[in-house]
């Protein structure tokens, strides 16, 4: 009997995903080499990478919980921030300091960090579900964005100052680096790498540890306790979970997980700024969307839907102003296909010929 045989069904899942996952980048790291990939596509691998995680992290708390947060757009932003201070801090204080170095900071502090409001965030609405829940997330989100549109933060000899409102650092030496600039945020972060090769391998290697970590927490024991509380609470407490314990910690690494992406979005770009259209509500229900349109619960289907999304606008630029109206034309259409259970049942009669074929294989060479 074979290996792939006797492994569990979640095990088989996970291969599965991760060995598609590397498979992908193999593809397109050969496109890169060979130049075949246009530009546009280049530019749009790190952005999959990073949409990737905020999709898969979400489906955590969305469903894998099945709570309805409106605010993960503002724990990228808290990644997004603190990661390019990080690394602008470090660059003044230590200019000889490796970007190896520098970047893995960036990252674990900008995770931290967003963690750390995550769990402040789930604290607050440990007492609340559905649409009171729904609420709180989102003004969460929308002060959190706007925190950090009045942050100043400089760098004046060795130590670093910060100042929240609306004007500048007062008393700063000549000297001083300015670092974040209120509403216009922070500029000049470098970049992971000026290679588009290089650059997509590093985000495709934060990508691929952070889906390995998602499917690990969901197959474990704390992610069964965390379903059990999805699908009934009430059975899930009489068995003696501790509710409050597991729902928190699927906020916190949620929140922690979209630090990471904001990290990636802000040394992509090299440019960050706390912006209602960057960080606000519409980048959250956005993001909700890739969950909802892969099936909520489904970390596969919250990758294709993350990629299929993010291409997408791109392709159909093209067509200037139909573009949203086409872009929200197709989200309609397959949500529509999606929830028809005329085509779901024509999905799993597909499905179960597929694995009776090769169940059929399967005893013929058993049978040899």
């Amino acid at each position: 009997m074979s290996k792939l045989k006797t492994m569990r069904q979640s095990t088989r899942k996970k291969c599965f995903i991760l060995l598609g996952m590397l498979i992908a980048f193999g593809i397109f790291e050969i496109l890169i080499a060979t130049n075949t990939l246009s530009n546009q596509m280049q530019n749009l691998l790190v952005p999959m990478c990073y949409n990737i995680i905020l999709a898969v992290s979400l489906n955590l708390v969305v469903g894998i919980l099945g709570e309805l947060s409106l605010g993960h757009a503002g724990f990228m932003c808290v990644g997004a921030f603190v990661g390019a201070f990080v690394s602008k801090v470090l660059g003044v204080l230590y200019p000889d300091l490796s970007k190896w170095i520098v970047f893995p900071l960036a990252f674990l502090i900008g995770g931290l960090v967003a963690a750390i409001f995550g769990l402040l965030v789930g604290f607050t609405i440990l007492r609340l579900k559905g649409d009171y829940l729904a609420i709180v997330t989102l003004a969460a989100g929308e002060i959190i964005w706007n925190i950090f549109s009045v942050t100043y933060a400089a760098v004046d000899n060795g130590k670093i100052r910060f100042s929240l409102g609306g004007t500048n650092i007062k008393g700063l030496s000549p000297s001083a680096k300015q670092i974040a600039t209120g509403a216009q945020g922070i500029s000049g972060i470098d970049p992971l790498s000026s290679n588009a090769g290089v650059r997509f391998a590093i985000a495709f290697a934060i990508t691929f540890v952070v889906v390995w970590l998602v499917l690990n927490f969901i197959h474990s024991r704390t992610g069964r306790a965390v379903q059990s509380y999805r699908d009934n609470r009430i059975a899930a407490e009489s068995i003696g979970i501790n509710i409050t314990k597991y729902r928190l910690i699927t906020i916190v690494l949620s929140a922690f997980l979209a630090g990471i992406a904001g990290v990636l979005y802000s040394h992509e770009l090299g440019v960050i700024s706390a912006k209602q259209e960057v960080f606000g509500y519409v980048m959250s229900i956005n993001i909700l969307v890739f969950v909802v349109l892969g099936g909520m619960g489904s970390t596969l289907g919250s990758i294709i839907a993350a990629v299929l999304l993010t291409v997408l606008p791109e392709w159909l630029r093209v067509l200037n102003d139909y573009r949203m109206l086409i872009y929200a034309v197709v989200l309609i259409g397959v949500m529509l296909i999606n929830n028809n259970p005329t085509i779901s049942s024509y999905v799993d009669a597909f499905k179960n010929k597929v694995k009776s074929l090769f169940k059929r294989k399967n005893k013929a060479k058993e049978a040899q």
